[in-house]
């Protein structure tokens, strides 16, 4: 083996505590930046593998009258594209009668495919599967019986259970959507055999072939579908006029028939009246008889009209369009996604800045204490490259051991460990693969830091002589400090206290260095205090500051509605109090940008602000305008709109219009417009009606809940019931599920803080370990020389959490800002214990590197580190 590749072995064998901080400093920040920035990708491409084997449609039709077959042979004309059409309806069902969403079953069925859980798929006429969130929430079990309530489409409603199922239309367990039947709230979807339900196809469902290769939550996915589903609804919309024909004509056959009948006999008793009238000399113009006839066919022809009116209103058709993202909980999982792909864009990247600029540091401090060394290869007549190339070998090995390990450690744990998480919550397959872009990041990065920092000091060392650099580097002279010119407070210190204080500000790059390692380390773990609290207090500010009523109740819109609904809440325990609004939906442009779905509320009585507080950002109270409108902040943040302008709200009931912004609200989930009424009438020269009622209620439970939705959807003047703890409940699970992210955070970063506050105590030692060995020699005891040391770090951990402070609020600030979708925005919220504990662990592992510092300092060999280098 040659001399310097010995000497490489035995540098590593000698500093190997140096090597192995190294490593695990860039494993940690490789571990970190590959692992988190994988997750996201990882969850969109397991939901996407899982959507894209099961056949989950990329478009799906309802209609009130139902498809035929035409209507599948039609759709199926686009390119790429295969349709079938199904039953479905929804109905009640249980010993609670739970809404259930109704699906018929077919062995042919190619799209949206069940995933059998347990069990068997239905064989027979009297066998049914159950979604399995009815197994696993509502003890539902093999072999039992489940009947319907009284349904005109189910002449037989008893069927047993032969299966529990997952399917793709329903991702996550937690939500199944509302409909207008039970409780308003879908419990749980079923499948009992297509030819048990008598009625015609009401889903059409269409999937695309060409989409199937790509990311389902992208926006070339996205852009795509628009595509394929313009060109679907030019096929399909003359559909609807011709199905609404069809159906009108067969349904008014017979009363056509009746019409003709009464016509004629109509016209027969018009002439017999004439008849009478010319026989009687015009005195008569007809008899009672003939008079009474006539009368009971006008009478019987005005009720075939009718009745041929309500035939026709009752068979227009009309289509509901749906994608994918309009699917139960998919876009909500695709939104944590994003905001985890976002968190992924900042927080690993300052995560692994940090340990590459301690790593720099390191290799730095390596390659200037061998500079004898270095001085002795070149003195023995060894090249440049040569001895260069024995540092960089060490670098290299050091950073590709990081760098490879903590990659593939963060590639496999990270996103699995999530993918755990979520599965308790979704139903997906866990398809993890290595993300080479960010492996390979990753590995540059760690080289960057390692072999970019050893080539550049050994290049820089080696334009100097042999001579020179057998010798050490002369110490820096020593300055006044600005703590000295303080004579009162200078005169104080002891002789310790002012050579610590001297030592900080005379190796200013140590001290800065200390300083940026204590304070990232504290930044990040106060990061990710503040992520959690930041995305909790969105739902929490949303629902206890803004929205002060506890439900929203759906119209069918006569005034004898809100009178009959408001007796009827009187009734339960737990009302205090309702008032009537006109609510509805628009789409708000301004500019280029718009916005679809925005809630409009146009409150009916002066009470508006005891169910919804608008206020500034600033905090301060809006009243509605009698001119304008108040748009929601994050409504306004999308559009760019500001106060004064003018934006374009396109109402779902009524006609387009331009209306200016008079006021901004503070709004953190959802996207709304207020209106008073005055401003409405202004604008749309009508009045309003209301058609909701927001209701003030006491604390409920589940069972409350949907015990009380229930009896309003049975009055018949109620179309639904949204309670604001169900809504709080998914956002709550929504953040939830970034909690194990978050954590994962919290422990690297606290890892990270500790490996590097160790190395740079380390490097600080080793450069001073002859000025320690001194005081040493001079009588100090051993707990003297660990202060002398400690003070330092002490100062500089003070310095660095009070940095870290600042720092941590202003990365959260961004992280948040990035993370923002366009349902929720988050407020920057960092709760007290998030600065004690990142303080405390700061402090804790000051204590630890000081406690390791002691003991190495107490079997120092004085001899040896005080000989003449000379």
């Amino acid at each position: 083996m040659k001399p310097l590749t010995k000497n490489l072995f035995r540098e590593v064998k000698a500093s190997r505590g140096r090597f192995i901080a190294i490593i695990l400093i860039i494993l940690l920040g490789s571990l970190i930046f590959v692992g988190v920035r994988a997750t996201g990708p990882v969850l969109n491409e397991s939901m996407t593998t899982t959507v894209q084997r099961n056949h989950l449609s990329d478009v799906q039709l309802l209609s009130n009258t139902g498809f035929t077959n035409a209507d599948v042979r039609a759709a199926n004309t686009i390119s790429d594209a295969t349709a079938e059409a199904a039953k479905f309806t929804y109905a009640t069902g249980g010993p609670n009668d739970a809404a259930v969403a109704l699906y018929g079953y077919s062995a042919k069925t190619n799209l949206n495919r069940l995933v059998l859980r347990a069990g068997h798929l239905p064989e027979q006429a009297n066998q049914i599967v159950l979604d399995n969130k009815a197994k696993t929430d509502y003890g539902y079990r093999l072999g039992q019986h489940f009947t319907f309530s009284k349904n005109k489409v189910l002449p037989h409603r008893t069927f047993t259970i032969v299966g529990f199922v997952d399917s793709p239309q329903y991702i996550d367990n937690g939500l199944r959507g509302v409909t207008n039947v039970g409780d308003g709230t879908v419990r749980f979807f079923a499948a009992v055999p297509s030819s048990q339900l008598k009625m015609p196809a009401s889903l059409l469902s269409v999937r695309f072939k060409t989409l199937q290769g790509t990311d389902t939550y992208s926006n070339h996915y996205v852009t795509a579908r628009n595509r394929k589903l313009k060109q679907l609804k030019t096929v399909l919309n003359p559909r609807a006029k011709q199905r609404s024909h069809a159906l009108y004509v067969d349904g008014t056959k017979q009363l056509n028939d009746q019409l003709t009948k009464l016509t004629t006999a109509k016209i027969r008793l018009q002439a017999a009246q004439q008849e009478v009238t010319r026989t009687s000399g015009g005195t008569m113009t007809s008899t009672p008889e003939l008079t009474t006839q006539l009368a009971s066919i006008n009478a019987a022809q005005s009720k075939l009209t009718n009745a041929r009116n309500k035939i026709k209103q009752q068979t227009k058709t009309h289509y509901t369009w749906q994608d994918r993202s309009d699917l139960p909980g998919f876009s909500s999982y695709g939104e944590s996604s994003d905001r985890i792909a976002a968190i992924a864009n900042v927080f690993p990247v300052f995560f692994f800045l940090i340990a590459a600029l301690i790593t720099f540091t390191t290799i730095t401090r390596m390659v200037e204490e061998a500079r004898a060394q270095i001085g002795t290869f070149k003195a023995l007549g060894y090249g440049k490259w040569a001895i260069a190339r024995n540092y960089l070998a060490y670098a290299l090995m050091a950073g590709a051991i990081g760098g490879v390990i903590g990659s593939i450690l963060g590639n496999e744990t990270i996103p699995r460990f999530v993918l755990a998480l979520y599965s308790s919550t979704i139903s997906m397959s866990a398809i993890v693969r290595l993300e080479w872009s960010s492996i390979l990041l990753a590995l540059c990065f760690s080289l960057v830091a390692t072999v970019g920092a050893a080539g550049f000091v050994v290049w820089r060392e080696l334009q100097e002589g042999p001579a020179a650099l057998m010798l050490p580097k002369p110490p820096k002279s020593a300055k006044r400090i600005l703590l000295e010119r303080i004579t009162p407070l200078w005169q104080r210190l002891n002789f310790n206290q002012k050579v610590s204080y001297r030592n900080l500000f005379r190796y200013k790059s140590r001290m800065v260095m200390s300083v940026v390692g204590i304070a990232g380390g504290c930044a990040l773990i106060l990061c990710g205090f503040g992520i959690r609290d930041s995305i909790t207090a969105a739902g929490a500010r949303q629902y206890r500051d803004i929205v002060r009523y506890q439900a929203v109740v759906s119209l069918h819109g006569a005034d004898t509605d809100i009178n009959k609904t408001q007796r009827l809440l009187q009734q339960s325990e737990s009302y205090q109090k309702s008032t009537p609004i006109a609510a509805t939906t628009a789409r708000i442009r301004h500019g280029d940008e718009s916005v679809s779905s925005v809630n409009v509320f146009i409150p009916q009585t002066a009470d508006f602000a005891d169910y919804v507080r608008l206020a500034t950002p600033g905090g301060s109270n809006i009243a509605l305008p009698q001119r304008g409108a108040v748009l929601s902040q994050k409504t306004a943040t999308l559009l760019g709109a500001h106060v004064g302008d003018s934006i374009n709200v396109n109402l779902t009931s009524a006609t387009n219009r331009s209306i200016k912004v008079a006021a901004i609200t503070k709004n953190y989930i959802g996207d709304y417009l207020y209106l008073s009424p005055a401003a409405y009438q202004r604008v749309w020269h009508k009045t309003t009606n209301s058609n909701a009622l927001l209701v003030k209620l006491n604390a409920q439970s589940s069972k409350q809940r949907n015990r009380l939705a229930h009896q309003l959807l049975q009055s018949g003047a109620v179309r639904g019931t949204s309670f604001v703890a169900d809504q709080r409940t998914t956002i709550d699970n929504m953040s939830a599920t970034l909690d194990p992210v978050v954590v994962i955070f919290i422990v690297m970063s606290g890892l990270l803080s500790f490996v590097v506050m160790y190395n740079l105590t380390n490097i600080n030692v080793s450069e001073r370990i002859r000025e320690l060995s001194t005081v040493k020699v001079l009588g100090f005891y051993d707990r003297e020389v660990t202060m002398y040391v400690a003070r330092e770090n002490i100062v500089l951990t003070i310095v660095g959490v009070i940095l870290g402070y600042g720092i941590g609020n202003a990365l959260t600030w961004y992280i948040l800002k990035q993370a923002t979708t366009a349902q929720v925005m988050f407020p920057l919220v960092i709760h007290w214990p998030g600065y004690i504990i990142a303080a405390v662990l700061m402090a804790l592992f000051t204590a630890i590197v000081i406690w390791f510092t002691h003991r190495r300092l107490k079997h120092v060999d004085m001899v040896s580190a005080l000989k003449a280098t000379d």
